[in-house]
C-alpha cells in the first residue's frame, strides 16, 4: 500500500513525551494499574527515542493509520497524543498491531491458528531461536501423553 505520507530521511532522535496510563512501572507496580485504583500518577520526563520511518498510510477523518519504525522506549500512543495536541484536539489508538520485534516479524513468524497444536508450536520455537543471538540448549522433556512433544530452551 501506498503511503500518504513518507518520513524517512535519516534516523531521527527526538524526545517522547510518556503518557501516564503505561505499562512504566512505579515502585514495581504498572502506572496503569495505579490509575485503575484511582491513585494519583505524575507523568515522566520526556526520554529520547527513535524513528527509523513514519508513514501515514491511511485518511479518512477522523480516522488515520500509521506506519512506524521506531526504537526500543517507544510508545506509539504517546505518539499519537502528541498528534493530536498538535492539531489542538486529542487523539486516541483504536487498535495497534505490532509487526516487528527485533528478528521477528508478523508475516514470517505469526503462528496462525489452525497450526496451534503442540508440534507445530514445538516446530515455531525450534525456528525462531534459530534467529536469536548465542546458541540455545534444547532439551526434549517426557510428557506424560505418548506422541506428544515437548521442548526446553535454555541459553547457555
Amino acid at each position: 500500500m501506498g503511503s500518504l505520507f513518507y518520513y524517512n530521511h535519516m534516523t531521527h532522535v527526538f524526545m517522547l513525551y510518556l503518557i501516564s496510563y503505561s505499562a512504566l512501572k512505579k515502585d514495581g507496580e504498572r502506572l496503569s494499574t495505579l490509575m485503575k485504583r484511582g491513585e494519583a500518577v505524575e507523568a515522566k520526563p520526556a526520554r529520547p527515542v527513535r524513528v527509523y520511518s513514519l508513514s501515514l498510510q491511511q485518511f479518512q477523518p477522523p480516522l488515520f493509520t500509521l506506519d512506524v519504525e521506531c526504537g526500543g522506549g517507544f510508545y506509539v500512543r504517546s505518539l499519537v497524543s502528541d498528534i493530536g495536541k498538535e492539531l489542538s484536539t486529542c487523539a486516541t489508538m483504536q487498535e495497534l498491531t505490532r509487526t516487528k520485534h527485533g528478528p521477528f516479524t508478523l508475516e514470517e513468524h505469526a503462528l496462525y491458528e489452525d497450526k496451534w497444536t503442540i508440534d507445530e508450536i514445538a516446530r515455531s520455537l525450534e525456528h525462531c531461536t534459530s534467529l536469536l543471538p548465542g546458541e540455545p540448549s534444547h532439551k526434549k522433556l517426557k510428557t506424560k501423553h505418548p506422541g506428544e512433544t515437548a521442548v526446553s530452551c535454555e541459553d547457555k
